[in-house]
């Protein structure tokens, strides 16, 4: 696998999990109480409404993980592993949970059904915020991206919108761990506003909620309006609501086009080193997967 490819991964990844460590301290706060309380949030301190401690992660970070890992053990994409995976998390009683995945999950244990029924409340971020790892073992089998991104987010939210966001995310985000320039990303959120122009995100309305549709204007405004990893991060938090979730996904975004050369070393050295070191080998494991994954 290229070395510049494997930086970009990390720095998705790696970017993921700051921006949801960065993020979690500023969760379901407005801008202006952020602004008077922070000035600007911009360390890793914890805190928060969960109480975290400096550089621990949340559902977001853990339910990817959780995922990696089913991807890696069971070497193939295998859809009752991965709900396993995740309603092995559930039961380990992490400190937040999203109310549809939390249903989701709940349902799948009880009836066995991997598919969520389509809820005209199921529009949320919670199947888009765990698909990298996804991402990364598709990077060279795009045949199988969509159907990967879709299935595994229809175990906890089925809905038109969080399935376009989704697969258009999952798009964007190989495009540029692959390489490629911005103006070929826009082209492909232009598909996306064409097909759901509720996802138009200029001017920015400024709603940064866990709503698909507010969270994926959030995360693209900030990533194609700003200039480095450090301004996308800090900008997205900064806008206040699903703090954790929309920090998550523009470090992802950024991580994966600048590279993990420009992730903050003060950042990553208040990271959960436990998360540091699960992320890195999930990178090697699902990159090296030209023999090892299947549809």
């Amino acid at each position: 696998m290229h070395h510049q490819i494997v930086n970009r991964a990390l720095g998705a990844y790696l970017g993921f999990a700051l921006g949801d460590a960065l993020g979690a301290t500023v969760e379901f706060m407005s801008p202006k109480q952020i602004q008077r309380r922070y000035g600007v949030h911009q360390d890793i301190i914890g805190g928060g409404w969960l109480g975290l401690a400096p550089g621990q992660v949340t559902d977001d970070t853990q339910m990817s993980l959780a995922l990696g890992n089913a991807l890696i053990e069971q070497r193939s994409f295998d859809l009752p592993a991965i709900a396993d995976a995740f309603l092995a998390w559930l039961n380990n009683q992490p400190p937040d949970v999203g109310n549809t995945c939390r249903q989701g999950l709940l349902r799948y244990r009880d009836t066995g059904s991997l598919a969520a029924p389509y809820h005209e409340q199921s529009a949320g971020n919670g199947g888009l915020m765990r698909n990298l790892p996804i991402v990364l073992a598709c990077l060279n089998k795009p045949q199988y991206l969509a159907a990967w991104s879709l299935a595994q987010a229809r175990i906890t939210h089925h809905h038109p919108l969080s399935d376009a966001a989704t697969i258009a995310c999952a798009d964007i985000t190989r495009l540029l761990l692959l390489g490629h320039d911005l103006s070929t990303c826009q082209t492909r959120v232009n598909t996306l506003i064409s097909e759901f122009p509720v996802f138009a995100f200029q001017p920015y309305p400024g709603k940064a909620s866990g709503y698909i549709v507010d969270t994926l204007q959030t995360i693209l405004h900030y990533f194609f309006t700003t200039s480095s990893f450090s301004e996308c991060l800090i900008a997205t938090v900064n806008q206040g609501g699903d703090a954790d979730t929309t920090g998550a996904l523009a470090g992802m975004l950024a991580g994966a086009y600048y590279g993990i050369e420009q992730l903050p070393t003060h950042w990553l050295e208040k990271l959960d080193i436990s998360v540091v070191h699960a992320i890195k080998e999930q990178v090697t494991k699902l990159l090296d997967n030209e023999s090892v994954f299947d549809g």
